[in-house]
């Protein structure tokens, strides 16, 4: 079975574009963000780093402390194979994200459904972002869904389509409207008839585990991913059955219309 680290070899032998020992990063940059839609109780804490390689930007999301700011100026500029091969787990997903972003953007790739958000408040853009995603899940009225990585809207929509959510994510205990949040992911996996992960799995190296189980469980696995959406998006097929794409600069980023793109695995795959 295919895992982040094969394809991460792949690109390094040139196996899906351009060889990165002739690209380089153009910018490196660090992002600590922090959210509270109205109404909610929950506040996001989010780092991400970033990279941009010519048209694309690539990102990982990744835990306090695990990358320091001033990677930033040694990164920017450094071939990508450097990078790669050498560079924090999180940068290397970002450099893989940009990479893959760069040999076929979502704006042009076969297969994509754009979608576009509309522009005004958090509020509003992140209830449409994540009706979309929910629009990607074919379950049975009572069918319980793994969501790991929580997003409250993402909950209030998972209901709305008749699942049942079980909340997973490392650093919150309780969703907006007092359900609990474990963080045994493998007690949601077990439990699970579908599971939507969010790219912040790839950031933390959990995306393989979550492929893995859902490929040996026959579970649909949608991936919401802003960051690691291109990365991502080479597992439609082979684990991933769909997947939500958002580019940088994501939606909370912006209160104009963005669009995201949705993809889905062909049947039988």
């Amino acid at each position: 079975m295919k895992t982040t680290e094969d394809l991460l070899a792949g690109v390094l032998a040139g196996e899906h574009g351009p060889r990165p020992a002739d690209l380089v990063a153009t910018s490196v940059f660090w992002v600590h963000h922090g959210t509270r839609l109205a109404g909610g109780n929950t506040t996001y804490l989010n780092q991400y780093v970033l990279v941009r390689l010519g048209d694309a930007f690539g990102a990982s999301a990744f835990e306090a402390g695990e990358v320091d700011p001033s990677l930033c100026r040694d990164a920017s500029g450094a071939p990508l194979d450097t990078l790669l091969r050498e560079a924090p787990g999180p940068l290397r997903i970002a450099v893989l994200d940009a990479y893959l972003g760069s040999v076929r953007p979502h704006r042009a790739a076969d297969g994509a459904e754009p979608v576009v958000l509309p522009a005004g408040t958090p509020e509003i853009r992140a209830v449409a972002r994540d009706e979309a995603v929910a629009g990607l899940l074919d379950v049975e009225e009572g069918a319980k869904v793994a969501l790991i990585g929580v997003v409250n809207p993402l909950v209030a929509a998972i209901r709305e389509r008749g699942g049942v959510p079980l909340p997973c994510d490392f650093n919150l205990r309780a969703t907006q409207w007092g359900d609990p949040v474990t963080d045994d992911m493998d007690h949601v996996l077990d439990a699970a008839d579908a599971v939507v992960a969010t790219g912040m799995t790839l950031g933390n190296g959990s995306f393989d585990v979550i492929v893995s189980r859902c490929r040996e469980r026959g579970l649909p696995l949608v991936v919401y991913a802003q960051t690691g959406s291109a990365v991502a998006r080479e597992f439609l097929g082979a684990g991933v059955t769909a997947l939500s794409a958002e580019p940088f600069p994501f939606s909370q980023f912006s209160a104009e219309p963005t669009t995201l793109y949705r993809y889905r695995a062909a049947a039988g795959t």
